[in-house]
């Protein structure tokens, strides 16, 4: 984490020099990091990478004046570049456990810190938010597409080596069983697997007839492991199947071994050549041999093989869940919301865009065990503490207010969203092990209703703010409408 607080964009010091200049750079500022619409016509994300961002905070400074002067050229930058070399991020971190399932417009990130501490950390956490939730949620969608176990098999189609390690940490919080990547295991303990790749079969000799030798020296290579073999090099049907039952067979493979044993298809009409690679194995005493299917796979393939009734027992997927393929931009952005004591909020004439403004906590209602709702508040108003209390509350739509939803007081739990996780600039939430992550998205997956789970066409979860939070957000546009000159 060294340079990663410097993974910026200029303008951030450039805006910064003059909030020096102008002695803002000493107010205190917060600032929300949210996303306002999730990928695939969903409502929800899994939120990946918010540790990597305390990191980040806390790696703030350390830097040598001259490390500024690359890039801050010149004398009239010459006193910030001093102030620069002293930086450190002493401002409070609230944030979304890694594992958790957020809403638009949720503040996934917030920070509190000095206005300069606080804006130079916009790039690098949406560097890390944007890749890693984007990879997160679409390997949630993979996985709800399927009750098969699926790896993910993408470092190859990664954005570059940070993003396949970090990459294989969010596939696996977003629900698959393990990654290949080395670095994924030896970084954050993400369960590690392979297989073989057709340069394997090839180095035996360019025929048929060295695949059962390519396959027999393998399986006595790496007896005691899991074995599998990948079956498409010439022919699935013809060659490669009869080849890996001859060399079970030989190496006294059979349905007592442990830990796993199969076979690969990369290629082909997958669901076809499943059922017949299936009876062929079945009639051979193979029964408890897996067949992994792989080759460019989506949630939406999966789900029609499924429906095929394909003889898969494990998927393997690469690009799609490694790059987001089909959302590979995630939209999380960071927004001032409040500079001192005054609320801030930006307007647009894209409605969409209108920020909500001020320090602000997500509460998420519970009946029977069930997630039923979200509202976002105002820390300390009226509906936060009425929630606190258990008391009555009434959750209204904010674009129609013939929408609203009652709860009866103390017929409702709830859980606050973001955790104080850094404190005057110090980390106080200790980290869990990358599996209680994974463990935690299950849970708050479970938690949801079937309807909001689908792939296609979900029920939206309720989504709301407090009539404080709507009360202040709209003062303030009414403010900047009557300043406005009219056309």
């Amino acid at each position: 984490m060294e340079n990663t607080p410097f993974c910026s964009d200029k303008y951030q010091y450039t805006m910064s020099k003059t909030f020096f200049d102008s002695g803002l750079y000493q107010k205190e500022a917060i600032f929300n990091l949210f996303f306002r619409e999730a990928p695939d016509k969903n409502n929800w994300a899994v939120v990946s990478g918010t540790r990597d961002c305390i990191e980040v905070a806390k790696a703030l400074g350390g830097k040598s004046a001259s490390f500024f002067e690359s890039f801050l050229p010149g004398p009239h930058y010459e006193s910030f570049r001093q102030w620069l070399s002293h930086i450190r991020f002493t401002g409070d971190i609230w944030a979304m456990e890694e594992g958790e399932i957020a809403f638009p417009r949720q503040p996934v990130v917030i920070v509190k810190a000095p206005l300069v501490e606080a804006q130079i950390l916009e790039t690098p956490l949406l560097c890390i938010l944007n890749h890693q939730m984007g990879v997160a949620t679409k390997a949630s969608r993979v996985t709800r597409s399927t009750n098969k176990p699926v790896s993910e098999f993408g470092s190859r189609r990664a954005h570059g080596p940070w993003a396949a390690e970090h990459g294989a940490k969010a596939a696996y919080i977003g629900g698959c069983i393990d990654s290949s990547n080395i670095l994924g295991k030896i970084n954050y303990d993400v369960p590690c697997s392979g297989t073989m790749a057709h340069s394997y079969v090839t180095a035996f000799g360019c025929t048929p007839k060295t695949e059962q030798s390519a396959f027999e020296t393998y399986i006595q290579s790496h007896l005691g492991e899991p074995l599998f073999l990948l079956i498409d090099t010439y022919d699935t049907l013809r060659s490669g199947i009869h080849h890996a039952i001859s060399a079970f067979a030989h190496c006294g493979i059979n349905d007592q071994y442990s830990p796993i044993y199969g076979v690969r298809l990369d290629s082909g009409d997958l669901a076809y050549l499943s059922i017949e690679c299936r009876k062929l194995l079945d009639s051979a005493g193979l029964h408890n041999c897996k067949i992994i299917a792989s080759n460019a796979l989506d949630e939406y393939l999966i789900a029609d093989l499924e429906r095929q009734q394909a003889q898969i027992d494990m998927y393997g997927v690469g690009d799609t869940i490694a790059t987001s393929k089909h959302n590979p931009c995630f939209g999380n952005v960071y927004k001032m919301v409040q500079i001192g004591d005054q609320p801030l909020l930006k307007r647009s004439e894209d409605k969409s865009k209108v920020i909500n403004p001020g320090f602000q906590h997500t509460y998420r209602i519970i009946q029977h065990g069930e997630y039923k709702a979200d509202v976002t508040c105002l820390v300390n108003d009226k509906l936060s503490q009425a929630i606190e209390a258990g008391a009555d509350i009434v959750l209204r739509d904010e674009t129609d207010e013939s929408k609203q939803t009652h709860y009866e007081a103390h017929s409702y739990e709830f859980k606050i969203l973001q955790k104080k996780m850094m404190e005057n600039g110090t980390i106080i939430a200790p980290d869990v092990t990358i599996h209680e992550k994974r463990t935690h998205y299950l849970e708050n997956l479970h938690h949801l209703n079937p309807t909001e789970r689908r792939i296609v066409n979900p029920h939206y979860h309720k989504v709301d703010i407090s009539d404080d939070l709507i009360d202040l957000k709209t003062k303030l546009l009414h403010e900047i409408h009557r300043e406005l000159k009219p056309k």
